[in-house]
């Protein structure tokens, strides 16, 4: 319903098509060398023609910013992981197994160990001789037994699960009773020769409270070890009956001779702990703490715990922003977080002592940081029109230069669009933030139509860094449209305040905004044609279609992926239920009741009255299937035109990448077909 039109021609750029924007690299984490000389990172990419992945090493070199290939570069050879061993040794995974190799330049990799099991968060601690990784086990049991009753289970006679505990499913699994735990192990050396010498493996989870349930137990995937190797932190939700319906999520604190119990750090405060860094000198553990019970979005408070003393105090408490990862200087008299910021993640030096913040960047959106020493870090960064990269970050001057650019070649001919930046004002009188991409071969003499993208959350904020997944605004506007993104009521990176409002107010605050979002755009660009407007959003930008579809006519089509119809069978059918009953209530109480039904897009079901795509996976328990097939339903029955993307192999999210080509074709297509646009490309 696309033909392709040759106007790109004066422009002398290409746009950025389905199949191009998949093959982009991706630049992972980058992983210091001990002498501090170079890092390890990992560059991975998709082959839309054969439908294969492939990722491998390199190091880079910091000082001239050379970078030299380490390991394979072919399709379905994916290396991960990469860790350290010494200065000249490097490991990394490959199909389950750890491997070795030398930076020289004829070394080939050799096997260190090869699991029973597979195992991932893979990390070495030379002093301590020691290898840290997660692995999921049954109750009890060791890797390889583990390995041997899981081929048992194939061979049972039945395949009930028997559940009591209402955390029978999360995300996209059933629980089974094999759960992952973190776990250490002897990896020597021998001096005399190069042979690495593997001891017994230690869980270090084994000694935590006993659990009942075996089908609900102590999981563990988010952990830290500190710098010499002594100690390992990590996080896990108590395994108890309100699991549902409590964010409770505690820090530990363990040897790792698994001699000793493993000590909770945070035995008062009941709301969700997450990502625990050791400071440089091993003394100190910091992590990020949500202090009311029950809500996923409370403001991420910064912790500081002396280990030696037994004390934790909060530092930065004035702060109004909530960082959602945290690394120590290091001279550990400051921490850099990455905070979401006004449609950014910036960058902020905390000094520990006063809780004095300076922000370090200013643009984009920073990923991983990971300092070099006093004066410099490395840090993962992108824009709206720059893929990530790795760049060097010098404080104080706050000068950064960019190292790594492994899209260069693919991307030299290719138009991205940056962010332009608007205000408005929305709801309750409030300031909104929103941006616009103008659209491929841009004149200002024509008119276009629009997309709206509305972010998920709702607690969340859109980020103008480059996304390689369903909501790169660049992939609108290389196929034709105005494209705008608003951060609504809800959103992070505007203040505490501004994300609480939405509690009660699905329906409202956003709504308002988006259509004040709308009037804005359309009254001060006169290349917006509002006779031609989409509007797409995934999980609450699926609700919020669903909610739009009944309250306004304004729009030619919409997009929902995995947006949820009913907020009363969507509280019953939910895996996570502190999340709709701290939002809007509980169905069987009467302000509850009354509150879901405000706030319920099948409430207007009879006003529906715009064609609508739904993309639905099947192995999402945060909106399940019948959220997707109900709306579509009920639009299929009344006439009106819609259709069905649906992936049975796909969770909340679309994780595969012939998936992700798919999703994007389907989505290009309807739109396009509903605002009779031309892309400048082929869409099937």
């Amino acid at each position: 319903s696309s033909n392709a039109s040759n106007n790109n021609v004066e422009s002398g750029k290409k746009p950025l098509d389905i199949k191009l924007f998949h093959s982009l690299r991706r630049v992972g984490s980058p992983v210091i060398s001990p002498s501090k000389n170079g890092a390890l990172f990992v560059t991975s990419y998709y082959n839309p023609d054969i439908n294969k992945s492939a990722a491998y090493l390199s190091y880079l070199d910091i000082a001239t910013g050379n970078i030299t290939r380490l390991t394979e570069d072919s399709p379905g050879i994916v290396s991960s992981n990469p860790i350290w061993f010494d200065d000249e040794n490097f490991g990394f995974l490959r199909r389950g197994a750890l491997y070795k190799q030398s930076l020289s330049s004829d070394s080939s990799p050799e096997l260190v160990f090869n699991p029973p099991v597979a195992v991932s968060n893979v990390a070495f601690r030379a002093n301590g001789s020691l290898l840290s990784f997660v692995a999921s086990v049954f109750p009890n049991t060791t890797m390889k037994d583990s390995a041997y009753m899981k081929r048992n289970e194939e061979r049972k006679f039945d395949s009930a699960q028997v559940y009591d505990n209402l955390w029978a499913r999360h995300w996209n699994e059933w629980s089974t009773p094999e759960k992952p735990s973190v776990f250490v192990m002897p990896l020597e050396r021998s001096s005399k020769s190069s042979i690495w010498k593997l001891g017994d493996e230690i869980d270090l989870s084994t000694k935590l409270p006993k659990c009942p349930d075996p089908l609900i137990r102590w999981s563990v995937d988010d952990y830290t070890i500190s710098p010499s190797g002594d100690n390992i932190a990590f996080v896990s939700r108590p395994p108890i009956s309100n699991m549902t319906w409590s964010t409770n999520v505690d820090v530990f604190l363990v040897s790792t001779s698994g001699t000793s119990r493993p000590r909770l750090l945070t035995p008062r405060i009941n709301g969700m702990a997450s990502g625990p860094v050791f400071s440089s000198d091993g003394k100190r553990l910091a992590w990020l703490q949500m202090e009311t019970p029950a809500y996923e979005s409370d403001i991420n408070r910064i912790y500081v715990h002396n280990i030696a003393a037994r004390e934790t105090v909060a530092i930065a408490y004035d702060w109004d922003l909530s960082p959602h990862s945290l690394v120590w200087s290091k001279d550990d008299k400051h921490i850099y977080a990455v905070t979401g910021d006004k449609g950014r993640n910036l960058v902020y030096s905390i000094e520990v002592a006063t809780g004095k913040r300076e922000e370090l960047t200013s643009t984009g959106a920073a990923g991983t940081v990971r300092p070099i020493d006093e004066s410099r870090l490395l840090l993962t960064h992108s824009s709206q029109d720059q893929p990530g990269d790795i760049h060097l970050l010098e404080i104080p001057s706050c000068k950064t230069k960019q190292l790594t650019n492994v899209n260069k070649e693919l991307l030299k001919d290719v138009r991205l669009c940056p962010a332009e930046d608007f205000y408005f004002i929305g709801a309750r009188g409030d300031k909104v933030h929103g941006w616009l991409l103008r659209p491929f071969n841009f004149n200002r003499r024509k008119t276009y139509p629009l997309a709206l993208l509305i972010h998920g959350g709702p607690q969340q904020g859109s980020v103008q860094g480059f996304s390689h997944a369903q909501w790169n605004p660049n992939m609108y506007a290389n196929a034709g449209f105005v494209t705008i993104v608003i951060n609504f009521h809800g959103s992070s990176g505007y203040g505490q305040n501004f994300t609480d409002s939405i509690r009660h107010k699905w329906g409202d605050y956003p709504y308002v905004d988006l259509m004040r979002g709308i009037d804005y755009v359309s009254n001060t660009f006169s290349f917006v044609d509002t006779s031609r407007m989409v509007a797409l959003g995934g999980s609450y930008g699926g609700y919020m279609v669903n909610w739009l579809n009944g309250h306004t006519d304004r729009f030619k089509a919409f997009v929902a992926h995995d947006g949820k119809f009913n907020t009363i069978s969507g509280y019953y059918g939910t895996d996570e239920l502190w999340f709709p009953e701290h939002d809007l209530g509980k169905p069987w109480e009467t302000a509850g009741r009354a509150i879901l039904e405000e706030n319920n897009p099948e409430r207007f079901a009879a006003n529906f009255k715009t064609p609508t795509l739904y993309v639905q996976g099947e192995k999402d328990f945060r909106i399940p299937v019948t959220e997707s097939l109900g709306a579509w339903a009920m639009l299929r029955r009344r006439g009106i035109p819609s259709r069905l993307v649906y992936f049975n192999d796909e969770d909340h999210w679309i994780n595969k990448p012939g998936n992700s080509v798919r999703w994007y074709v389907e989505v290009l297509d309807w739109i396009t077909a509903w605002t009779n646009t031309t892309a400048p490309y082929r869409i099937r």
